[in-house]
């Protein structure tokens, strides 16, 4: 069982430095211009240093969806009810929800996973890993105790270690759950200690009631746990501390879940790439708890949600991708994988400068 004191002894192994440094120096001796691939040159480069090899594999890939629902629904943060969260998991399960049919065509295997879907029956083809049936309302009490959240940690963690076992070489995080834009917020004011009325979006299209409903609802939630305004102390161990009492309080499981697989994923070698604002939420979390895990995580898109590009920000991090997008499921990050796959197509076989009897490129830098 997962405690607080294992979780916090965690280490992470950094990537091979050399084999980043190599594979850099094998970029430079294609015939292209020096770094003509920009930020897509050094993602494979990171990739390898994670594998530990100069010649990294993504062919066998999965996007794993966390579905949970939330409690803080009931304040009418969300356009939608909890049913949702349910009727989407078994689209999922039954191989027809957008991460499917988008999956299908960028050959990502999708794992969907019940990690606290309020519903009292197993949803087919949905992996049950359910903590409980949603979170509480944060508003009246704590979303989850501290044995819930280290439970749905530990779960994101044997299953980034089980996915390993089954050869997969990169793993993607989504997510379903209706109102999790808001806990994904409250999550992200509170550890960036920000202003929540800077990162609170529309989520899946609140008109300005709802929105305005939302904003309350983080605002009340990180005054009742004495989140706002608040002047903490930032050695390792207190961020540690602080990160898991903010997502009992104010989180959700699906975040505890992803924090949990990004954690497990850096142990196993395998890089994640991240989908919008809820992934992003989980994967700084992950590194507060876990320092070192940030150097496994490749950021897909911008989205349209403002705190994902501020989650990033905290995690040195750029997207690849613009977008637009906020559709959810693990969406973004799927979408990435077909310029990933070009980009390393290129990689391994890309004409040397040899081949064209050219001189090559010279690095001033």
């Amino acid at each position: 069982m997962l405690t607080t004191k294992k979780l916090f002894e965690l280490k992470i192994e950094p990537p091979d430095a050399d084999i980043y440094l190599a594979a850099g120096k094998k970029w430079d001796g294609i015939s292209k211009p020096i770094d003509g691939l920009g930020d897509f040159e050094t993602v494979v480069a990171r990739i390898a240093a994670i594998e530990g090899t100069l010649e990294p594999a993504i062919d066998k890939r999965a996007a794993v969806i966390m579905c949970a629902d939330n409690g803080i629904v009931e304040e009418g943060v969300s356009q939608t009810g909890k049913e949702i969260t349910t009727a989407v998991a078994r689209a999922l399960g039954a191989g027809i929800s957008t991460a499917c049919t988008l999956g299908r065509s960028a050959r990502v295997d999708i794992v969907p996973v019940d990690i606290g879907i309020d519903c009292g029956e197993r949803v087919d083809g949905v992996l049950d890993l359910k903590v409980r049936r949603g979170t509480r309302n944060f508003l009246n009490e704590p979303a989850m105790t501290p044995e819930e959240a280290l439970l749905a940690i530990e779960r994101g963690i044997y299953l980034a270690g089980d996915l390993a076992a089954k050869g997969y070489k990169v793993l993607a995080t989504g997510e379903m759950g209706i109102g999790n834009t808001t806990t994904s917020c409250a999550v992200l004011s509170a550890l960036l200690q920000t202003d929540s009325r800077e990162i609170v979006g529309r989520g899946s299209g609140l008109d300005d009631a709802g929105l305005h409903r939302k904003m309350e609802a983080v605002k009340q939630g990180l005054e009742k746990y004495g989140y706002a305004g608040k002047t903490w102390d930032n050695s390792t161990e207190a961020r540690k501390e602080r990160a898991l009492d903010i997502l009992c309080n104010v989180g959700g499981l699906d975040i505890a879940g992803l924090s949990g697989l990004c954690i497990g994923a850096a142990i196993n070698h395998i890089p994640v790439v991240l989908d919008g604002v809820i992934s992003s939420t989980a994967a700084l979390l992950a590194e507060l708890l876990v320092p070192g895990v940030r150097d496994y995580l490749i950021p897909s898109h911008e989205g349209r949600e403002k705190g994902n590009l501020m989650a990033l920000k905290a995690l040195l991090l750029s997207p690849l991708i613009k977008g637009n997008m906020a559709l959810g499921e693990g969406t973004g990050a799927i979408m990435l994988f077909p310029l990933l796959d070009v980009v390393f197509d290129y990689y391994q076989g890309g004409a040397k400068f040899n081949d064209y009897r050219i001189e090559e490129y010279k690095r001033f830098d």
